[in-house]
C-alpha cells in the first residue's frame, strides 16, 4: 500500500487549486485501471485523502462517483472496496462491447476513416510485446478499441465505453497469464485495422463480431478459474 499512495503523492499535482471529486475521481479510476489498487483492495479514506491532499468529504464524492461507475463497492461498516467482478458482469461487459463496438464500425460512412490512434494502439501493442511487457500490451489493446469506438465520434458513446473499458481491466488484473490472455489479439487487432484501412467496413465487422466472441469465451474460461481458486477454502 505505501508504494500505492506514493504514486498517488505523486498525482497530487494534477489537481491543481481548483480540485473537485471529479479530478479525484479521474486520477482513482487511472489507478484503479492501472492496476495499483488491485480488486478486493479496501481503499483508505485517511491515506489517500493524505496523499492527494483533499477532504473527506471530496474524497467520499469521488468515491461515490466510482461506486456509480461499478469499479468500487461500499460495504456497509467495513469501508470502500474495489470492485471484484463476478463472471456474469464479465459476460454482461462484453454484450455491451459487442452492441456498441460493432455498431459503431456498421455506422461508418465512406472511407477513409481517420485510423491514427488505432494504428499507434497496435504499434503500441506489438512494441510491448516483443518487450514481454504484457500488461502494456492488454493497456494497447484497450487504446485500441477505445479508439475504434472514438470513430463514432460521440462523446457519449466514449463516456459509456470509457465505464465498460474500465470495468474489463478489473477482469484483467486477476488473470495470472496475461500473455495467454493478451497475445493473440495482436494479430487480430492488425486485422480489422487493415480492414478498414481497405474501406472494407462489413469484413472489419465480422472480424470484430468474432473477435468479441472468442475474447469474451477465453476471459471467462480465465476469469472462472482464477475467481474459483480465490473463493476455494
Amino acid at each position: 500500500m505505501a508504494e500505492q499512495l506514493a504514486g498517488l503523492a505523486d498525482d497530487r499535482a494534477l489537481l491543481g487549486r481548483t480540485s473537485t471529486a471529479e479530478r479525484v475521481s479521474d486520477i482513482l479510476r487511472s489507478r484503479v485501471a492501472d492496476g495499483y489498487f488491485p480488486p478486493g483492495t479496501r481503499l483508505s479514506e485517511d491515506s489517500i485523502g493524505g496523499a492527494l491532499g483533499v477532504s473527506r468529504n471530496t474524497l467520499r464524492e469521488a468515491f461515490r462517483l466510482l461506486t456509480h461507475e461499478r469499479l468500487l463497492v461500499h460495504e456497509l461498516n467495513r469501508g470502500v472496496f474495489v470492485r471484484v467482478l463476478s463472471v456474469e458482469d464479465v459476460e454482461d461487459i462484453y454484450r455491451t462491447r459487442a452492441l456498441v463496438e460493432c455498431a459503431v464500425v456498421r455506422g461508418l460512412g465512406e472511407p477513409p476513416y481517420p485510423l491514427r490512434g488505432m494504428a499507434g494502439a497496435v504499434a503500441a501493442g506489438e512494441t510491448a510485446a516483443a518487450e514481454d511487457d504484457w500488461k502494456a500490451v492488454g493497456t494497447a489493446n484497450i487504446h485500441f478499441h477505445q479508439e475504434l469506438v472514438a470513430l463514432a465520434r460521440s462523446e457519449r458513446t466514449d463516456e459509456l465505453m470509457r465505464s465498460v473499458f474500465a470495468e474489463l481491466r478489473l477482469a484483467f488484473h486477476l488473470v495470472d497469464d496475461p500473455r495467454r490472455l493478451h497475445e493473440p489479439y495482436l494479430a487480430r487487432n492488425r486485422r480489422i485495422l487493415r480492414a478498414l484501412e481497405t474501406g472494407e467496413r462489413d469484413g472489419a465487422e465480422g472480424l470484430l463480431e468474432t473477435y468479441l466472441a472468442d475474447s469474451l469465451e477465453r476471459v471467462v474460461e480465465v476469469y472462472r478459474r482464477r475467481v474459483g481458486e480465490e473463493s476455494a477454502p
